[in-house]
């Protein structure tokens, strides 16, 4: 070994730090896997940084990298608002960094910015933002605020005629095992492609003039709008995060349900209508069963209605056998108070009865037809008529004799 060859490991460290200082710009963007993380009590935020050829390759290169407390105030909660999500373990992320080598320490990569759109894509963040500006303008919520009728059976349906999820729908709807009439009008417009949103808003408007041709004559409207595709690939379907489009959806005066992808797929048009359901068979089970659910309901009170009203009517007509014991008892003491009222009555007139008296050995004494009651009444030589029980005896008074009184 050569003295003149020899260095100190510090010398070779600071000749490391002073080429790359030199060699390098001031930041640089790169792209990573995060590996691990972890947040300390100071505010920093450490990261192990790793690169990949492949999920399941080997590694080709790692390196740690830091976010100081300073800048880790404002980078989480920006990128957390953007993509809806906090840095994770096996997240892929762009990140602008500072290279920095100490002497004691070694290499460390200073992370200054983030860009979200690396982990969610391009497209994921502009409809995040759509959604942020839909929900700061209060138009969110605004078509799902809407009562939905319970009984849905009048429907404009937007949809392309030969699509086959709109067949689907009406095979299904018009198929249903209970019978359940439905009344549809379809609205068509194309469901694909960059012209496909103002076609989906003229349908709209097309809507919304048959409905207030309906209110004009009087007659019933849409219990609902409905949107139908049936699926399809993400560039098919990229029509149905356009904000015009869900501005429509979300203003529009009557409840708004679509069905429009399959269940992977979830767009800003479903967020902002009244109902989001995966297919339009689905939508058409969900117009069913609400039926169904109305028809057990009323099934069921009608069912609890006659059982009240049974109840009601045995309790009824127990009151009134026993209304009807009470009277007959009533009756039959009035019977029988009035019945000895009568034997009373009945032996009076048989006491006054002449041929009572007669029977009892008294006689009736008449004078020309009428009844003698005292001697007083009589005169010598008058004719009088005595009648008996067994006959009448014809006399002439004598003489009269009266009892003398006191």
């Amino acid at each position: 070994m050569k003295n003149g060859s020899e260095i100190s490991l510090f010398s070779l460290c600071e000749q490391i730090r002073r080429h790359l200082a030199a060699s390098l710009p001031n930041y640089v963007w790169i792209r990573a896997e995060i590996n691990a993380i972890k947040e300390t009590a100071n505010g920093h935020c450490y990261l192990d940084l790793i690169d990949k050829e492949a999920e399941d390759a080997p590694l080709r290169a790692q390196a740690r990298a830091v976010v100081w407390s300073s800048t880790w105030r404002m980078l989480r909660p920006y990128f957390e608002s953007v993509t809806g999500r906090s840095l994770a373990v096996g997240m892929q992320v762009l990140l602008r960094v500072q290279v920095q080598y100490s002497e004691l320490y070694g290499l460390t990569l200073v992370v200054q910015d983030i860009d979200p759109s690396c982990t969610v894509g391009e497209e994921e963040l502009l409809r995040q933002r759509i959604l942020a500006r839909l929900k700061q303008e209060g138009m969110f919520e605004m078509n799902r605020t809407l009562p939905l009728p319970r009984l849905v059976r009048r429907v404009a349906v937007i949809s392309s005629e030969t699509a086959a999820g709109y067949l689907d729908f009406v095979r299904h709807l018009e198929g249903n095992e209970y019978g359940y009439a439905y009344e549809y009008t379809l609205f068509p417009a194309m469901m694909q492609g960059a012209e496909a949103p103002a076609s989906i808003e003229a349908a709209l408007d097309q809507v919304m003039a048959a409905e207030e041709a309906f209110v004009s004559e009087d007659r019933p409207g849409f219990d609902a709008v409905l949107i139908l595709r049936g699926g399809g690939s993400a560039t098919d379907l990229r029509c149905f995060d356009d904000y015009e489009l869900a501005v429509h959806v979300a203003q529009f005066p009557l409840p708004v349900l679509t069905a429009i992808g399959h269940e992977q797929d979830h767009h800003i048009v479903d967020m902002v209508a009244a109902r989001y359901l995966k297919t339009p068979t689905a939508l058409a089970h969900f117009l069913i069963e609400r039926i169904q659910q109305e028809e057990a309901m009323v099934l069921s009170l009608a069912a609890r209605l006659a059982l009240g009203v049974r109840s009601k009517l045995n309790e009824a007509h127990r009151e009134l056998d026993r209304m009807l014991q009470r009277m007959e008892v009533a009756m039959r003491l009035r019977l029988a108070r009035e019945t000895h009222r009568l034997d009373l009555l009945s032996q009076r007139l048989e006491g006054g009865n002449p041929s009572y008296l007669l029977e009892k050995g008294y006689a009736l004494v008449q004078q020309q037809g009428k009844k003698v009651a005292r001697a007083a009444a009589l005169q010598p030589e008058q004719e009088l008529e005595i009648q008996f029980l067994d006959g009448v005896v014809r006399c002439q008074v004598m003489e009269v004799t009266q009892k003398e009184t006191k």
